[in-house]
This record gives structure tokens, C-alpha cells and sequence, in this order.
């Protein structure tokens, strides 16, 4: 069982919903971003995603394109990151899922890649601006090395896309809760249940549910329709208010605590 599969099986068998926390891997700067991800595990984090930092991205809201821009400043790399990441695995246990665009993959090259992110103890991979349709080679390299290929699913995806996206993926599956960019908001969307119906119509792969979660109820109503609820620009904000001051990883550790409901 991957570690994905067994971090999915733990949140069932305990009748919670998963939190699946979202950094960007260099921000506020490389050095930081272990002693980070050592504190999102701590705070009860079930997943993390880590951002690659990317100038040009699709999909990424102010918070996090400012949080990109702030490590591509400071020198951080995909190769970079995967090698942070090798540093502290030993220590972090949680699933860890590499969040990029196709640029810097293919820039790297996808078996170059496959055997870094092996080496980075990478669990999945979710390139964010690779289709469906274009992502075969990709998926088999990947599928190949023992990580797991997530795919992106929208409130406009077809039913015919959820099914492929099922039968090409593993790990999970992640819905983004509205159209555009990401971002704390207020509530959650009333298209993310929507969208979560229709995935279950398909598959019984485990989903996740991100973009707009911001808050510990965002992710207890989440829990009534998907397995984990993705929180990534509130807590990327947090880490950016606090990136100065010395106890950045307990205030890391107590948001996602607070989110958790474990507070």
C-alpha cells in the first residue's frame, strides 16, 4: 500500500475528513521550508502538497503567485526542492505530492525527474497544466518509478474526463471547488458537492476538494461529500505575515491544528 493509499484509508477508518495542506517550497525562503513542512506534519496534516515555484502560472491566485515569486528571488528550483525535500524525508513521514506546471517537468526532462522525485521520497505528482489527453507518457514514467498521478477535475469537467482521469490516476483525485484562480473565500462553493456527486458516480477513488477553503468549518463541510479538503492560499498568507518572526513553525503548527479542529 502507498502511502497515499494508506494516509486515504486511515482518514476512512477514522470517520474524519483529511486536511491536505499546500506550501510553496522556497517561501519565505529554502532554508525555512523544511523546518515548514516538519511543522504542517506536527499540526496533523494528512497530505502536503509542495508547490514549485513557476513565473508563469495558470491557475494560482495573488497570494501564492507572490509567495512563487518571493522563492524564485531566493534561487529555489525544482531540483532544489526535491533536494530539500531528500534532506528532511527521514523526518517527514505524511504523503508529499510535488504541485507544478509542465514547464520545469519537462525542462528536467520526465525520467530525469521520475528518479529525483523517487530520490525526494515523492509520493504524487499533479502537473497542473498537463491534459488529460497529453499526460500518457507522462503518467506511465511516473506509474513506472511508484508515484502516483493526480489529476485536476473542475465543476465543468465531463463525465467522460472524470472517467478517464480515473482510470489514468492513482492516489486521489482533486476537485477544485469553483472556476478560476486560488483563493480564500468566504464560503465554500455550492459547486464543489455538485461536483463531488458526479465524481462519485464514477469512481470510489478517494477526492479531495481545494481552491476557496479557508476555515475549520470549510473543511468539516467538505467532509460531508469528499474525503479531504485542500488548504493552500490562507495558510501561504499566514506563512508570509509570519516569515520574520521566530517561532514560524509553532504558528505553523497551531493554524493547521486550528483548521483540523484539533486545536
Amino acid at each position: 500500500m502507498s502511502r497515499l493509499d494508506g494516509a486515504f484509508a486511515a482518514m476512512r477508518d477514522e470517520g474524519r475528513t483529511g486536511l491536505i495542506a499546500y506550501i510553496t517550497a522556497g517561501d519565505p525562503d529554502l532554508a525555512q521550508t523544511p523546518g515548514i513542512l516538519a511543522a504542517l506534519q506536527q499540526g496533523g496534516a494528512d497530505v502536503v502538497e509542495l508547490g514549485i515555484p513557476f513565473s508563469d502560472p495558470l491557475a494560482d491566485g495573488p497570494v501564492i503567485q507572490r509567495a512563487s515569486e518571493r522563492a524564485l528571488r531566493s534561487g529555489t528550483t525544482l531540483e532544489r526542492s526535491l533536494a530539500m525535500l531528500a534532506s528532511i524525508r527521514p523526518d517527514v513521514t505524511v504523503p508529499v505530492v510535488v504541485f507544478t506546471y509542465a514547464n520545469p517537468v519537462l525542462r528536467m526532462g520526465a525520467d530525469r525527474f521520475a528518479e529525483r522525485a523517487v530520490g525526494a521520497g515523492v509520493d504524487g505528482v499533479l502537473v497542473l497544466d498537463l491534459p488529460i489527453e497529453e499526460a500518457g507518457s507522462l503518467r506511465q514514467t511516473l506509474s513506472g518509478a511508484g508515484i502516483d498521478t493526480i489529476f485536476l477535475l473542475s465543476p465543468t469537467t465531463t463525465r467522460a474526463r472524470i472517467e478517464r482521469a480515473a482510470a489514468l490516476g492513482s492516489g486521489f483525485l482533486y476537485g477544485i471547488s469553483r472556476l478560476g484562480v486560488t483563493g480564500a473565500r468566504a464560503a465554500v462553493s455550492g459547486e464543489a458537492a455538485a461536483l463531488a456527486r458526479r465524481v462519485r458516480e464514477v469512481t470510489a477513488m478517494p477526492l479531495a476538494i481545494g481552491f476557496g477553503v479557508s476555515r475549520p468549518e470549510h473543511v468539516a463541510e467538505i467532509g460531508a461529500f469528499a474525503d479531504a479538503a485542500v488548504v493552500g492560499s490562507s495558510l501561504v498568507a499566514m506563512i508570509a505575515d509570519a516569515a520574520s518572526v521566530p517561532d514560524l513553525e509553532s504558528r505553523v503548527t497551531e493554524y493547521v491544528r486550528w483548521l483540523t479542529g484539533r486545536a
